[in-house]
């Protein structure tokens, strides 16, 4: 109850203060102009950073309040680090959105941030596997800066469509706070769920929720560089900072195996997308001879649109990918290995299909094309008579 309260704080203010600054923004014409690989095509803010981050900034001043969580603000430094660094680097994505800065810029400008919550925030101190410590603290620092940083260009990149970050995110850090409560009732101490990486979770959905209202299709608001870099390093850090306090090794439970690998491959299933598009990205534009941080029209979620699906179809597409992969590692910890699989197995294939549907359509529609110019040959009729009456009815059958 103490973390819905949270969350639901997040979201009324967030979804209060993107009423705001989008009235702000479009009173004073504060919105780029449409860009070539845009999907939109009118001038639409993208200053939701600045409302998320006022979301974020209310629910860490509602939590202090609370005697259950006092636990977590027992090390100020920590929360103070890492509500700077978001605040930081909000402030430079909205930069980027408004003069578009110089990639290396905005890159030495992330490691910096990163590297100051490395140092004074969180950064990970041992693996979640068996509790192997991290050989030095040069090595915590030097791993998650490059988490962090990953992980913030990765939620980035796919900031392309209305509402997918936003809704992927809420997905994916429900499932991630789903292993926070488990983990947190096989250890059985009532303190172990008010920890930090319960309260940023449950933030980062409140942040979302709220601001979804405004970002869905078609979106009136961008959350931008701001919002998505923000989000980025504040799911950077939950994850980062869950991994370093529990052993799954001492954990019981129907497998012994798998389990041990959940603080690993939960997070990264969680941005199994992301991830997959930014490496791409990264190695097209490396062997195209640009920057890596140059932008092109070539993302995942560009390669959906042109297969032939609507813009809102893409964006459900990631939500069941992210659906299915970040929950079907959270019933590893619940289910038999082979019932886990089964679950994913089915969930990857249905995802397949859906992902495929246009090209099947396609196919379909050439092949029924083929057959009734075969069928007209031998019948010594005109194949487009036959043609128009047929696709007609095939028309009606899609629309219905």
């Amino acid at each position: 109850m103490i973390f819905l309260l949270i969350t639901a704080v997040a979201a009324v203010v967030t979804f209060v203060a993107t009423r705001v600054v989008l009235a702000v923004a479009l009173k004073h014409g504060i919105h780029p102009p449409v860009r070539d690989r845009d999907v939109h095509s009118r001038p639409t803010p993208r200053l939701g950073g600045v409302a998320m981050c006022i979301g974020v900034l209310g629910a860490f001043g509602v939590a202090a309040l609370i005697p259950e969580l006092s636990g977590v603000f027992a090390e100020p430094a920590r929360i103070w680090t890492l509500l700077a660094g978001a605040v930081a680097i909000c402030g430079i994505g909205v930069l980027d959105d408004l003069v578009d800065l110089d990639w290396m810029l905005k890159l030495g400008a992330q490691i910096l941030v990163a590297t100051g919550v490395a140092l004074f925030g969180v950064q990970i101190v041992s693996l979640p596997i068996a509790g192997i410590t991290v050989p030095s603290a040069t090595t915590a620092i030097m791993l998650t800066v490059l988490i962090i940083v990953l992980v913030m260009n990765a939620l980035n990149f796919i900031d392309g469509l209305d509402g997918l970050v936003a809704g992927t995110t809420i997905i994916g850090s429900t499932a991630f706070f789903g292993y926070i409560f488990i983990i947190s009732q096989n250890l059985g101490q009532q303190n172990a769920y008010f920890s930090l990486a319960s309260l940023i979770t449950s933030i980062i959905v409140g942040v979302c929720l709220g601001f979804l209202p405004v970002n869905w299709h078609p979106a009136r608001m961008f959350m931008g560089d701001g919002g998505a870099l923000m989000l980025g390093l504040l799911t950077a850090a939950s994850a980062i900072a869950v991994t370093g306090q529990i052993d799954i090794g001492t954990m019981g439970g129907r497998s012994q195996i798998l389990p041990a690998f959940i603080p690993v491959l939960l997070p990264l299933a969680i941005l199994l997308l992301p991830l997959t598009d930014f490496v791409l990205a990264v190695v097209r534009r490396l062997l195209n001879g640009s920057s890596p941080f140059a932008a092109d029209r070539k993302h995942l979620h560009h390669r959906l649109l042109d297969m032939g699906h609507s813009h809102l179809g893409a964006v459900l597409i990631f939500y069941a990918w992210t659906a299915v992969v970040s929950v079907g590692c959270l019933v590893f910890l619940m289910q038999p290995w082979w019932v886990a699989v089964g679950i994913m197995a089915v969930g990857f294939i249905v995802c397949a299909l859906l992902t495929a549907a246009p090209v099947s359509r396609r196919v379909w529609r050439t092949f029924l094309r083929v057959l009734r110019e075969r069928r007209a040959a031998r019948r010594g009729l005109e194949p487009t008579t036959i043609d128009a009456r047929v696709e007609t009815s095939i028309d009606q059958g899609e629309s219905r």
